[in-house]
């Protein structure tokens, strides 16, 4: 999955696109409002980790000017400004959650794996779709309980499908999300990584909607 940290505290910054790739993230930065704020406008972010203090545009801003025009990837706030009443200003703009500085980087993956799941619709810790089962903390996956060794592509395109459960995903989105910005994307990238994750799960769960994308059904409740 692919996070936009906005952040220009150099220091915080490492230290977050550091904690993030290390547990399978694809990570952008920006250190200034307004050219985050037109990278989250135009990109396809699975998350966004904003600072609130920024040189070009505030994040509180960015932030209302992100759900104003529709857009819907959660949004974890990391702000200085630590008082109540500037927290509920954060949240009621339209953020996901809010943690204060200084923080820990074990909370800062909860927290941002915890928004994560909600805004895709997942209450618990892991994600199941049958007998395939995802648990984001470990960077684990198993079937009918045997563990599976994938990539961090074949992880984040198979976690990326599970999230979105029961939609379809474009072929275009799903290569937004696991390659950087600066990346080069090999036209039948998506389609050979398809192929691997179906090899090593040996279950028939991805679907493949010709001219549409591919799927994971969601079960039934």
């Amino acid at each position: 999955m692919r996070i936009l940290v906005v952040e220009d505290d150099a220091r915080i910054a490492r230290d977050v696109i550091e904690t993030l790739t290390g547990a399978g993230y694809v990570v952008d930065h920006e250190n200034n409002g307004e050219e985050a704020w037109f990278k989250g406008d135009i990109e396809e972010y699975g998350a966004v980790v904003l600072d609130l203090g920024l040189p070009g545009m505030d994040g509180l801003a960015m932030l209302k000017k992100w759900r104003a025009s529709g857009r819907s990837f959660p949004i974890l706030v990391l702000s200085a400004r630590g008082t109540w009443s500037e927290r509920v200003e954060g949240i009621d703009a339209g953020a996901d959650d809010y943690l204060p500085k200084p923080f820990e980087m074990d909370e800062l993956l909860a927290r941002l794996r915890a928004v994560i799941r909600r805004s895709a619709g997942h209450a618990g810790p892991s994600i199941a779709i049958g007998d395939v089962i995802l648990d984001p903390r470990q960077m684990r996956v198993t079937v009918a309980g045997v563990p599976k060794a994938l990539s961090p592509q074949e992880y984040r395109l198979l976690s990326y499908l599970m999230l979105h459960a029961g939609r379809v995903v474009p072929q275009h989105e799903l290569a937004e999300q696991l390659h950087g910005a600066h990346e080069d994307r090999e036209s039948n990238a998506v389609e050979v990584l398809i192929g691997r994750v179906r090899r090593k799960l040996g279950v028939d769960v991805i679907t493949t909607r010709r001219g549409f994308g591919y799927v994971i059904e969601a079960e039934k409740q």
